[in-house]
């Protein structure tokens, strides 16, 4: 399977080559403020699967977690694009919200649920993690 995505300005884009590792929604309180909203949909690549063309600016964050969360945005149209954790190498979260067709999404895990918004619904039969999933 290929897929292929984008920032919102198109200075940043990307190719990604093999199928998906895992498709998960995020609902920590920094993945809220990243996305400005209530959650972050991403899936998982093996770091060989995909091509970036364009240049991405890093921001280092410190998770509730206590691991540092290193987020990768276009510093031009600041969408944000990809994560990568240093405690989890080989692996790239790409933001789900940049891919070119996400019809081929179905996330299979809800994590950080102790920080969910309480008006956000998770259907009963995907699994929930109150915090850190790895």
């Amino acid at each position: 399977m290929t897929m292929t995505g984008q920032c919102l300005c198109g200075a940043v884009s990307y190719t990604i080559e093999g199928d998906l590792q895992m498709c998960g929604v995020c609902h920590c309180k920094n993945c809220q403020r990243q996305a400005g909203s209530s959650y972050s949909v991403l899936f998982a690549v093996a770091d060989e699967q995909i091509v970036i063309e364009g240049v991405l600016t890093t921001y280092d964050d410190q998770a509730d977690s206590g691991n540092v969360v290193h987020r990768h945005f276009c510093g031009t149209c600041g969408s944000p694009v990809k994560t990568s954790l240093p405690n989890q190498p080989g692996i790239t979260f790409i933001k789900a919200g940049t891919l070119d067709d996400s019809s081929v999404l179905d996330p299979q895990v809800h994590f950080w649920t102790s920080s969910k918004q309480a008006w956000v619904e998770i259907d009963p039969k995907i699994p929930q993690i109150e915090g850190n999933p790895g």
